[in-house]
């Protein structure tokens, strides 16, 4: 079964999550790593749009049965493979010379939310789905590139209660606080209303380029140099006390 896939919709590259809960592990981070490249190598495309084909989720975050599988195998490699990925994931999101716009179609807890966040928009249904960061009640602190770019995309006064809580919130909320562009009343709503967007940005890629690399660097820079790639144990991934 393909987790994920993409296609071009007049310029716009729609890149479609479709494995149900969407968890993000090593091989998650790889395809998507790949779909992103596949797109942005048609020239004709102008902007991406990242969504789910599942009714209900977005993405439930980053895979903890894979995570923890491979330690109590002791299979640390992977994992150190995985964040890498992760981390390339977030890179290419952050500088790809076109807007990305994630389109929030159901629930989006933890790296889900994260994967969101990385991107320039967001837009999101209001009938269906909470977005969250639980990982103050699953034991898993943020990595410092995390932070970075969760600080573009959330006011630092709300990242704060939502870091510290773990609370869920709905898309009126976070619309009230400016963490996405739209709260939509309805899948069909959220897809016509981002693609829309999407079609608004006829910019060329060279100066779009430059603009968000001049605008993320110290976020990129703070992935590559503030978080260790390599696991060396379960400490430097989670924290059970």
């Amino acid at each position: 079964m393909a987790i994920m896939n993409w296609t071009n919709n007049e310029g716009v590259a729609l890149l479609t999550m479709t494995n149900g809960e969407n968890r993000q592990n090593l091989n998650f981070c790889r395809t998507f790593n790949a779909m992103l490249d596949e797109a942005m190598a048609d020239k004709s495309v102008g902007a991406v749009i990242i969504t789910s084909s599942d009714e209900k989720n977005f993405s439930q975050g980053i895979d903890v049965e894979w995570i923890l599988m491979n330690l109590q195998n002791k299979t640390l490699d992977p994992i150190t493979d995985f964040v890498r990925e992760m981390n390339e994931m977030f890179k290419r999101l952050l500088s790809i010379p076109v807007p990305t716009i994630a389109a929030i179609n159901g629930h989006a807890f933890g790296n889900g939310s994260i994967l969101s966040c990385a991107c320039d928009f967001r837009f999101m249904r209001s009938d269906r789905g909470f977005f969250s960061f639980p990982e103050v009640n699953l034991g898993i602190p943020f990595r410092n590139g995390m932070n970075a770019f969760l600080k573009k995309a959330v006011p630092t006064y709300k990242l704060v209660e939502m870091q510290l809580t773990g609370n869920r919130y709905t898309a009126p909320e976070l619309a009230a606080h400016h963490v996405i562009v739209k709260a939509c009343a309805d899948l069909n709503e959220l897809m016509t209303e981002a693609t829309a967007f999407a079609k608004t940005f006829q910019k060329k890629r060279g100066i779009f380029g430059e603009i968000k690399k001049r605008l993320y660097r110290d976020i990129i820079e703070t992935i590559d140099k503030g978080d260790p790639v390599e696991v060396t144990g379960s400490g430097s991934l989670m924290i059970a006390d």
